[in-house]
């Protein structure tokens, strides 16, 4: 409880909640494997929380083990893998008898889930060496870090501006809350009409802190739906998309609470038809380029991939197997192994990146391709699965996405079916239900009305009406009712 207590508290400076709301501790066997080699270990890990997923809600689970891994590593997770079924989660070594540790530890790689790479030289202005450092520092010693720098911050909010996070935005069911329900932690629980956190801390105008009431002639006191202890107007548009697979939510009226965050179902045509939508976000291999290169890259001719990734070593390849080995590319897989780029740059962006260039005959020409290759340590252990490969997710062929490092075909089954309902008038959001455009009314978009879904909260368009696009968590007080965004789960395991 305490490493999780840890973890609630350094993520409340960025505006994100991690409330705790499951706990297995595993006594008689492990349920996945726990090597001293990470790679396998979080594969493994990631693995059992897909079946975890379904007999248990939650947007991210943690393994905490007593395992020593190989070299350095003492936690690994995959980069963007928050609210993806295959890579929402990370493992961590319960490596120091003081409870920070191991949530400084445990903090870094949810960190690297939610997009943050590591901090270089001048980022971390926020605290000293003395002080511990900022979380996302590559390596991090005593005192433990407590604060993320400006770095983290900036890779956070790029993060949810492209539309990563998207399971996020709901609210947990309290009920689900390890440690049991207190007036003061923070969390509106049964019995509660609001909790500004204990009465020393609490700013908010519109809550009684001492036993969690609303003051007087105050409607609510939390959510982006509230303000000056008011319900917001139905139809006030809540929140606004975030990227080309997101949908916009509104104001009920009736709760100061936005509706759950819907966005486009997978499988969504994105970017003009050169990619899919997928838990989203809109996945391209430009885009990739782009974060690994800056401006001006893009993805470099398919006898790159194919070429490359063939060699089935550090340079290229498609991954590692369950004993840690490079994995070659079949050609029908080339562009879900390591992206291959087009760039004027130098090098890769990151301070522990190298440029790895091949220059290949094809069609009669020479073409440079130019890979990626990330270290970390001096044992060649990191914390980060190779950030150089495709993201799981990226269009790869006509009805196919990259997924375990192959190119497999796509089921649009559910979509098909969706979109069939829909008249022709609106699009598929990720709860199966139509998003009608506007002019036309939910549920199917056959008959006239303002758009959106059911799950959407009303749609209203008035000139005078003022929309707030709200789309960064930054660092706000969370009373101020900001776009909380939520972790429904860490699960630990002292293996």
């Amino acid at each position: 409880m305490e490493i999780a207590n840890y973890v609630d508290k350094f993520y409340r400076a960025l505006n994100i909640r991690v409330p705790l709301i499951g706990l297995e501790v595993w006594k008689e066997r492990d349920e996945c494997i726990i090597t001293e080699e990470p790679n396998t270990t979080l594969w493994s890990f990631l693995q059992w929380r897909q079946k975890l997923k379904s007999r248990k809600k939650h947007d991210n689970a943690q393994l905490l083990t007593g395992v020593i891994f190989k070299g350095t590593t003492i936690g690994m997770a995959p980069l963007e893998g928050m609210c993806s079924l295959e890579n929402s989660g990370g493992i961590n070594v319960d490596h120091s008898d003081l409870p920070i540790g191991a949530a400084a530890t445990m903090a870094h790689e949810i960190g690297h889930n939610f997009g943050m790479s590591h901090d270089h030289e001048g980022c971390c202005v926020e605290a000293t060496a003395e002080q511990g450092g900022c979380v996302m520092a590559a390596a991090t010693g005593h005192p433990f870090p407590r604060v993320f720098s400006r770095c983290s911050k900036l890779d956070l909010d790029n993060y949810f501006q492209k539309g990563g996070g998207m399971c996020l935005f709901n609210m947990p069911d309290m009920k689900d809350l390890v440690g049991g329900k207190r007036c003061g932690n923070g969390f509106v629980e049964d019995g509660e009409e609001c909790d500004c956190g204990e009465p020393e801390e609490c700013s908010n105008d519109c809550c009684n802190a001492n036993n969690c009431s609303l003051k007087a002639e105050a409607q609510c006191a939390h959510g982006v739906c509230c303000e000056g202890c008011k319900l917001k107007q139905a139809g006030t548009m809540c929140r606004g998309p975030a990227g080309a697979c997101d949908l916009p939510e509104y104001c009920t009226g009736g709760s100061p609470y936005c509706p759950s965050n819907v966005y486009l179902l997978d499988g969504s045509s994105c970017q003009y038809g050169h990619a899919y939508c997928y838990n989203g976000m809109c996945l391209t291999h430009e885009q990739q380029c782009l974060q690994l290169w800056g401006y001006g890259a893009r993805p470099a001719h398919d006898a790159c991939f194919q070429d490359v990734n063939a060699a089935g070593n550090a340079f290229g390849n498609c991954g590692k197997d369950g004993q840690g080995n490079y994995m070659k590319c079949e050609k029908s897989d080339a562009k879900c192994g390591k992206i291959q780029c087009h760039s004027a740059a130098k090098k890769p962006k990151g301070t522990n990146a190298v440029s790895i260039d091949t220059t290949i005959r094809t069609d009669g020409m020479e073409v440079k391709c130019r890979g990626t290759y990330v270290y970390t340590t001096q044992d060649g252990q990191g914390d980060l699965p190779d950030p150089g490969l495709v993201m799981t997710g990226t269009k790869c062929g006509e009805g196919k996405v990259c997924r375990d490092r192959r190119c497999q075909n796509a089921s649009f089954t559910e979509l098909e079916g969706c979109i069939a309902r829909c008249h022709g008038h609106g699009v598929c959001n990720s709860n199966g239900n139509c998003h009608c455009n506007r002019g036309w009314a939910p549920p199917f978009c056959e008959k006239l009305g303002l758009g959106g879904s059911v799950d959407s909260g009303p749609v209203q368009y008035h000139s005078e009406l003022t929309f707030t696009h709200m789309l960064l968590p930054g660092i706000h007080d969370r009373d101020k009712n900001n776009k909380a965004n939520r972790l429904n789960e860490v699960l630990m395991n002292p293996s």
